[in-house]
């Protein structure tokens, strides 16, 4: 198979593990810019293209879209769809996991455990919006941040007020949480392919740290996840429409509880951690999937 990779940097460890993954199989693997294409809108004729190359006989396309470009990126990845070229992740998934507060209420909707959540729009509100999450220690996070930035531990009701009022003056959306204190700093992805999932780790915080990001110098290692847990991760992706997902799980004092569900996840901490070929499960995935004009495998949330 023809397969484009969307990615910023062929160095990046993901898209090197994935190319690697495919060209060991035996497919012809191209790493492409998603900011350096542009597209020919037409009813009959939809084009991307590349550098002033119009890409064509693009068997499948695996996005590795960063938060920072999800507009941009989706679009290129829509015409790709509308070429009838098989995504990994359809684009309409991506977006919809990528707004926090749509993609929670999905999932609650759909009866999977979160945290108690909060989101308000008025200043007003403030000392409500704190206590309906169970007031001090609280989480706020931004809607737009990722790998644990935007996210404030706020230890008292006073500090919280503050983040809020800051929060606000920007004119920034955010949610507020409740916070795990059980759980200790730690929580577990788990990395979902199709209705599997093949690899999960414990991300352990460091000392003075709530947030377990590695990108914030968190520990991992191999942790094995209860039935439950699985089936939770599974599903989540799937509310998502996410046939490749990282499912973030934080186990609380009332059950296991879904924190968030990546479109985009990493593969070098997971990877690393289990001694799992996660890439060749990818490519494995999509040579099983992939046919011509087949843009959706996973149920809609």
């Amino acid at each position: 198979m023809n397969i484009i990779v969307l990615s910023r940097s062929t160095k990046l460890y993901s898209t090197c593990r994935i190319v690697e993954a495919a060209r060991e199989r035996g497919h012809s693997v191209r790493v492409i810019d998603p900011l350096r294409c542009y597209v020919k809108v037409s009813a009959h004729r939809p084009e991307v293209h590349y550098r002033g190359e119009i890409l064509k006989s693009v068997d499948a396309v695996i996005p590795r879209i960063g938060a920072s470009i999800t507009f941009y990126g989706a679009a290129v990845l829509r015409q790709f769809e509308m070429m009838g070229v098989f995504p990994l992740n359809e684009s309409v998934a991506i977006s919809r996991s990528r707004d926090k507060l749509r993609s929670l209420q999905l999932l609650a909707r759909r009866g999977i455990g979160l945290p108690v959540t909060g989101f308000a729009f008025s200043p007003d509100d403030n000392e409500d919006l704190i206590n309906l999450v169970g007031g001090a220690p609280l989480v706020i996070k931004l809607l737009e941040g990722t790998q644990g930035m935007g996210v404030v531990l706020a230890e008292t009701n006073k500090a919280a007020e503050s983040v809020i009022d800051a929060f606000h003056g920007l004119n920034a959306y955010f949610l507020t949480q409740e916070f795990i204190q059980e759980a200790g700093g730690s929580d577990i992805r788990c990395f979902v392919v199709g209705d599997k999932v093949v690899a999960s780790m414990m991300r352990q915080a460091k000392e003075g740290e709530f947030r377990s990001n590695v990108h914030r110098g968190g520990q991992v290692s191999s942790v094995r996840i209860t039935p439950e847990e699985r089936s939770s991760a599974v599903r989540a992706a799937k509310i998502m429409g996410l046939n490749v997902a990282g499912v973030d799980i934080m186990r609380s004092n009332h059950g296991s509880v879904v924190l968030e569900v990546n479109s985009s996840p990493g593969l070098e901490g997971i990877e690393r951690a289990t001694g799992k070929d996660i890439a060749a499960a990818i490519i494995q995935f999509i040579e099983k999937h992939a046919r011509a004009g087949k843009t959706r495998t996973r149920g809609r949330g």
